[in-house]
């Protein structure tokens, strides 16, 4: 089991906002919250779908995607640390998108330790998508565009094309999951508990399924607590921790 990474007190943990131009009050809400609430943090987790989509590092010039890295490089510079594990809409951004924000990638999931004492509790961050086990057609489709050889011939088409094909797939997307039941693209309990054993009975926190809440498990005799993160519709939405307490807000 890798060792878990010690991070600066307090921590917040965003997911889920889907940044894209056509949305202005989200993108407004997010820059406001990096001048703002993020400045007085030590670290800053980012769990994924930070963006609408990510075609690849090679589109960091846009105008838009180069406006949203300056403002997290801008937060980086004034020492708070920003940690990023992509998303299923972002998968695609790499060391390229992490050198312009100023951020480290992490793996998905991934273990930290909130403050320097060796008794410091263990939180595993996730994406969350990997737990929905009940959407088996999603989750072919996840282990596809996530195989190495996939991503490495799918960047390698012009940017255009891609763009282009990730459209295609957003309005299918959309399109299938007005067909699916909401239970099927939530969670699967037998996968968290998975998961939770396999890493130690942690706190979890994880995104993607836009149903934020605080859930509790009983895993093997150990009671383990699931933070679920808040979607962003523009208003920021965080979960903060001081290294004793969990705190949901706007509360």
């Amino acid at each position: 089991m890798p060792e878990a990474v010690r991070v600066a007190l307090p921590a917040l943990f965003i997911s889920d906002l889907h940044l894209a131009e056509d949305q202005p009050a989200t993108v407004t809400a997010f820059l406001d919250f990096l001048r703002g609430p993020a400045r007085e943090a030590g670290s800053l987790f980012i769990l994924g779908d930070l963006f609408e989509y990510w075609a690849g590092d090679d589109d960091i010039d846009d105008s838009f995607n180069r406006r949203i890295s300056n403002a997290l490089r801008a937060l980086a510079s004034t020492g708070t640390a920003i940690f990023f594990i992509t998303g299923n809409r972002d998968l695609l951004a790499g060391a390229g998108f992490a050198a312009a924000a100023g951020l480290q990638l992490l793996s998905d999931p991934a273990r930290i330790r909130l403050g320097t004492a060796d008794d410091a509790p263990v939180v595993l961050l996730s994406h969350g998508d990997a737990l929905c086990t009940d959407d088996v057609a999603y989750q072919a489709y996840r282990r596809q565009v996530r195989d190495a050889a996939w991503q490495a011939g799918f960047l390698a088409q012009p940017l255009a094309a891609r763009k282009a094909f990730i459209e295609s797939l957003r309005q299918q997307s959309e399109a299938a999951k007005r067909d699916k039941a909401m239970t099927i693209m939530d969670v699967n309990a037998d996968a968290v508990a998975a998961l939770l054993r396999e890493h130690g009975y942690p706190i979890l926190i994880h995104g993607h399924t836009h149903r934020p809440a605080r859930h509790e498990h009983e895993v093997d005799g150990h009671r383990c607590v699931r933070w679920v993160l808040a979607d962003w519709h523009g208003e920021a939405r965080w979960l903060s921790c001081d290294g004793s307490a969990f705190v949901s807000n706007p509360q």
